[in-house]
């Protein structure tokens, strides 16, 4: 028969310090064994995802202008810089699979039910900020750039500063996208409720709008596409987050120690 006054087991167990780390070894050395073998997959095609992705600001460029190179070597590193960080967007979910699989021993059992939505949820919610910044955001901020070009100045882009500038929305959209799941965890490891979250709100939209500067050009078009989408995000995170049991001060004391 169990003491109730000794503190609760997680599933998982202790483990010591160096199977921690040979734990996250291995994972690591299997997030990136993937991430290659899908590189390798997609290099032949390389010069076609630029194509695709380039599509945007060649479909607005004006007559008898278009993409440049400006470094000797762009032709070639620029497309291969592109593939290696499409294979590892398309290995994402095999990421956030080892991420959850070495956090969750350290987690409760009613915490364990939230794997499946939440890893199924990260994944779709950064896709699809990746696809809103290339659908939507895209095709608005370059058909502004485009247009407010002076006269007598051809818009004729560099593109591995396009490649650049791409990436960082990519990677900003797709962050952001992941605001509801970060609010879910949060209130369910306990570090914040409901009500603050709440109370939180005007604070968060003053601060979705400056990340939205720091994370985006500067332009007002990315940097509002941005951050209303957070705030928006933020909201539905609130609400799904009435759905979690948070962890109890006493499963909070016994967290350190597992």
């Amino acid at each position: 028969m169990s003491n109730p006054d000794l503190p609760p087991v997680k599933s998982g167990g202790d483990m010591p310090l160096v199977a921690h780390l040979t734990e996250l070894r291995s994972r690591l050395l299997r997030i990136v064994l993937i991430w290659l073998v899908i590189f390798a997959g997609l290099f032949y095609f390389a010069n076609d995802i630029y194509a695709f992705i380039s599509e945007p600001l060649r479909a607005l460029l004006p007559e008898g202008t278009s993409m440049i190179a400006t470094d000797v070597a762009s032709p070639f590193l620029t497309p291969f810089k592109l593939t290696l960080i499409s294979a590892l967007f398309i290995a994402m979910p095999f990421v956030l699979h080892q991420v959850w699989g070495f956090i969750a021993p350290g987690l409760y059992k009613h915490e364990k039910r939230l794997a499946v939505p939440l890893l199924a949820s990260s994944i779709l919610l950064f896709y699809g900020g990746m696809a809103f910044a290339y659908f939507v955001v895209f095709p608005l901020v370059f058909g502004f750039f485009t247009s407010a070009a002076p006269d007598g100045v051809a818009v004729m882009t560099d593109i591995n500063s396009y490649l650049d500038f791409v990436l960082t929305l990519f990677m900003a959209f797709g962050l952001a996208f992941e605001i509801p799941v970060a609010t879910v965890l949060l209130v369910a490891v306990g570090i914040v409720d409901v009500q603050g979250l709440s109370k939180a709100r005007p604070y968060v939209v003053v601060g979705c709008f400056t990340i939205g500067m720091v994370l985006t050009p500067p332009d007002v078009i990315s940097q509002t596409l941005l951050a209303l989408p957070m705030w928006l995000l933020y909201e539905v995170g609130i609400i799904f987050s009435r759905l979690v049991r948070p962890r109890t001060p006493e499963e909070q004391q016994d967290s350190p120690q597992a």
